[in-house]
């Protein structure tokens, strides 16, 4: 299978990866070259913990979204609870980037909550979304078998990180939208002293600020949706294609008006659902409302298109990893490298063809690809094309 529609780029990976207290790495340091990575070894001998890992160099808070503490090593040589920390060297075209991240060990005395530290060449980032502007983190794991199935929000964080690959503004957008949207509903619970003119005034400021960011975002996402449809469409094996749209309001406003329009209409919904938005505790409208729907192309059921939550789960799976190199074709092409991308568990549902075709397509395109599995031999073809890796309690070395 060839990488059909991706540009020329520079290879892009992880050289150095080093853990500290993390999950049930006490320490580890890993040296590395761009090759995809294959980490082979029992369940639960810490293979996904080291995806977890480098999940962590992307925004949000990873493939787990654990909270902060859960992530911090159990064993006895913690004992003085020591917070965890991620350090990696990262090749890119433009050179070589040290990024780090980890929990902010002093937070909890400090503000009473944890806080995520996030470093750039051994400089304080503004926040980890800062990380994508050095590279693209994508990930398939099990848990995603139900993404389909799942609430709207795992598919709008699904697709918005697939959107960050394409364009890593997108994550400082969501960011920004998102504080605004925290500071908004803090004044509507009354938790800000001030007088009725005022807080109008600042609530009138942060809607504005709101709409602004959502047709930002929502617009970005229509473009990187539209791009992704193209790049499924170039796709040439034997994975499904799949047809993707963004859905919500703002969404819909934009295909029929202008973006000022869309604007404006967010802001008159905001402000006129300020009561009820007290009440509820929720934030009625916005792109946080958004969702992702997932068609199979070629496929129907009667005469409706088959979505992709009714398909089975191994179509979803395939679905998903048809996406996941749709959008690898697609960064590449775009930003000029490949993103980096995680397959936990992925390789073991698949029928010998799809696995060639997977494998094939991963060197194609030069991926930094990280793959676990059980059984050694279902890598094979990559043997002398990847470097391998035993995984053991917490520990690693080269097969």
């Amino acid at each position: 299978m060839t990488a059909t529609g991706a540009q020329p780029a520079a290879v892009i990976g992880l050289t150095h990866l080093a853990l500290t207290q993390f999950r049930n790495y006490r320490h580890l340091a890993l040296e590395l070259g761009l090759q995809p990575v294959v980490l082979v070894g029992v369940n639960g001998a810490g293979k996904t913990n080291l995806l977890e890992a480098i999940s962590l160099l992307g925004p949000g808070s990873g493939l787990h979204r654990a909270k902060l503490s859960e992530i911090d090593f159990r064993g006895p040589g913690n004992q003085a609870n020591m917070a965890w920390a991620v350090h990696a060297k990262v090749q890119t075209a433009g050179g070589e980037f040290a990024l780090g991240t980890g929990r902010d060990p002093l937070a909890q005395t400090q503000t009473g909550r944890d806080r995520r530290l996030a470093r750039i060449n051994g400089a304080p980032a503004r926040s980890q979304a800062d990380f994508a502007d050095i590279l693209s983190v994508q990930w398939l794991v099990p848990a995603m078998d139900g993404l389909f199935d799942d609430a709207a929000s795992a598919r709008r964080r699904y697709l918005d990180r697939l959107v960050t690959g394409i364009d890593s503004s997108h994550a400082a957008r969501i960011a920004g939208y998102e504080s605004a949207m925290r500071e908004r509903a803090r004044l509507l619970r009354g938790e800000v002293g001030a007088a009725p003119a005022d807080l109008d005034a600042w609530l009138d400021a942060l809607e504005a600020e709101m709409s602004g960011s959502a047709v930002a975002i929502a617009a970005s996402r229509c473009e990187a949706v539209d791009a992704l449809n193209l790049a499924l469409a170039d796709g040439d094996g034997p994975f499904p294609r799949a047809s993707l749209a963004a859905t919500g309001a703002v969404e819909a406003w934009l295909t029929e008006g202008p973006a000022l329009a869309a604007e404006e209409k967010l802001r008159a919904q905001l402000k006129a659902a300020r009561a009820s938005d007290a009440a509820s505790g929720v934030t009625e409208w916005g792109t946080h409302r958004s969702d992702l729907d997932v068609v199979y192309l070629g496929r129907s059921l009667g005469t409706a298109p088959l979505r992709a939550a009714e398909c089975s789960t191994g179509e979803q799976r395939a679905l998903l990893l048809s996406i996941a190199l749709a959008e690898a074709r697609l960064t590449k092409s775009r930003r000029g490298e490949a993103p980096i991308l995680l397959l936990d568990e992925a390789v073991s549902h698949l029928d010998g063809q799809r696995r060639e075709a997977l494998f094939a397509e991963i060197l194609a395109l030069g991926l930094q690809a990280w793959l676990t599995g059980t059984d050694r031999d279902l890598f094979r073809p990559l043997i002398g094309h990847a470097q391998f890796f035993a995984v053991e309690d917490g520990r690693i070395h080269n097969l």
